[in-house]
């Protein structure tokens, strides 16, 4: 009695902002099937080509009463991933995870620095590629993808803020019951995701999962400590997301803790 279906539900983004740890921790409700990989279907045309019937395949198998959700946190800051998700399902509902977006530029750098590191590349020190001559280096991808305003603006086009909910990722950290809440409200799923289902990890610093009586927590490429930044640097990076952090609130009719 199981096929796959087409998700009804996708967690669009923002890289580094907590979006495998949501996944995760949503596939603990009975009444959600998620995708084992990130997809990329609709931010790579290599894959768009594919069609739609090939996406459906990469699908877990789901019942009826099932909601199918994928993730690929490339979808939020891609040009050409709103539109054509609207022409898929113009009614979708999309989760969009987002932190602190200085924070998440850290991140950002920290995940490529370790790839590199494990590769033995050559790395370059955090306030090399931020700072080029004196200056704040806005065309570093990471602080790109970090203007939450200038993405956002193209998924408000397609779709209406009622179909994106936004979840805290600073706050799924560390409190993560509460956002998942909302989440099922959002989703009209009846509340299945209980306290009993996390413990916080000591080791690891942060909360890991219990459910069909198994515990598990994030990889092991998650929760890496990031490196200490020069606090000149850190205050550039927070004035320069200070007008893009405003505009964002404006534009979400809801605003965040962020520096």
């Amino acid at each position: 009695g199981t096929s796959r279906q087409i998700p009804q539900t996708i967690i669009i983004g923002v890289r580094k902002g907590g979006t495998r740890a949501l996944l995760e921790m949503l596939d603990i409700h009975p009444n959600i099937v998620v995708a084992a990989t990130e997809v990329h279907f609709f931010d790579w045309d290599e894959n768009y080509v594919k069609g739609i019937d090939w996406y459906r395949n990469l699908m877990p198998f789901s019942y009826g009463n099932q909601i199918t959700i994928e993730k690929t946190p490339g979808y939020f800051t891609s040009p050409q991933a709103p539109g054509r998700i609207h022409d898929m399902n113009s009614s979708i509902k999309l989760l969009l995870i987002l932190r602190d977006p200085t924070e998440r530029v850290i991140s950002d750098y920290t995940q490529v620095y370790y790839n590199r590191v494990e590769s033995h590349k050559p790395v370059q020190l955090f306030e090399d590629i931020v700072i080029k001559n004196g200056v704040l280096n806005t065309k570093y991808k990471a602080i790109q993808r970090s203007l939450y305003d200038v993405h956002m603006e193209k998924w408000l086009k397609h779709f209406s803020l009622d179909q994106i909910h936004i979840v805290d990722g600073n706050t799924l950290i560390k409190d993560p019951l509460p956002e998942l809440q909302k989440v099922e409200r959002f989703l009209n799923l009846p509340s299945r995701i209980m306290a009993s289902n996390f413990y916080f990890n000591q080791t690891k610093g942060f909360y890991c999962i219990r459910s069909d009586g198994r515990e598990r927590c994030l990889h092991e490429s998650k929760g890496r400590p990031h490196p200490l930044v020069n606090s000149t640097v850190l205050e550039q990076l927070y004035s320069y997301f200070r007008e893009h952090n405003a505009k964002f609130y404006r534009m979400v009719n809801h605003s965040f803790d962020w520096h």
